[in-house]
């Protein structure tokens, strides 16, 4: 079975989910974030317009965006809510973390079930399954596989993740969105993202991509067909900064 490694290190929190030994998802929690599944008690300072994009206040002043007015709640009303988006840190500090409203009681989101490593630590567990590495592909935007490589951009508006390489069209549009599936994953990308793959002509073979795809990467998200010029969007959830971001900020 697939475990976690966690690792409370200086101002962050480090978990890596290793199956045959390999990293297949990691995260990174700093210090001074409010997780994604919190639920805090708080007040709304804004009711938004036409019942949108209200804001809300937690104890400590720090603010939250809630996309959907709650209904019946005036301001300066107090309700509970739960954070939906974690602050993303980078570019656009101006984005507030979301939320929103829910009659659950306060508390933090259950923590990941693995193993809790010592810190620091005489051996080092992260560095051998591999994070050296992974920091390396957020590093450079770089992230390489047999016949290929993938340049992944964070963007305000998506994550792009253009496929190249050196094997014929087919193999490496299979090969490349598979790798791609496999480093969203990996490296905590949520929100839009779009694959830039080689030109594939025939639905067949566009279908078994999407296909390969869909096998890789766990629900819950959605995704278009490739088209005709070998383009492919996928959503996800957007919980958290995926690790591009994190590593673009420092």
């Amino acid at each position: 079975m697939p475990e976690w490694l966690i690792e409370r290190g200086i101002g962050e929190t480090r978990a890596v989910r290793l199956k045959d030994g390999e990293i297949v998802e990691a995260r990174v929690q700093l210090d001074g974030i409010v997780p994604a599944g919190s639920v805090l008690a708080a007040r709304l300072i804004d009711v938004g317009a036409n019942g949108r994009n209200a804001v809300a206040a937690d104890e400590q002043d720090r603010e939250y965006l809630l996309p959907r007015t709650p209904s019946g709640v005036t301001e300066g009303a107090a309700l509970n809510i739960e954070v939906t988006r974690e602050a993303i840190p980078g570019g656009e500090t101006w984005k507030r973390p979301l939320a929103r409203a829910t009659d659950d009681p306060g508390g933090s989101p259950p923590p990941l079930d693995g193993e809790l490593l010592p810190f620091p630590a005489p051996h080092d567990r992260l560095g051998a399954a591999g994070w050296g590495d992974l920091l390396d592909e957020v590093r450079s935007g770089i992230i390489r596989f047999g016949g290929g490589e993938l340049r992944v951009s964070p963007t305000p508006a998506m994550t792009l993740i253009d496929v190249d390489g050196n094997l014929p069209a087919e193999a490496l549009a299979m090969a490349g969105a598979e790798a791609a599936a496999r480093a969203i994953l990996r490296h905590c990308i949520g929100g839009s993202v779009g694959i830039d793959l080689p030109t594939v002509s025939g639905k067949a073979q566009r279908q078994a991509i999407g296909e390969a795809v869909d096998a890789i990467l766990p629900q819950p998200f959605e995704r278009t067909a490739v088209n005709g010029f070998g383009f492919m969007q996928i959503v996800r959830p957007r919980t958290r900064a995926s690790f591009f971001e994190l590593a673009a900020d420092r």
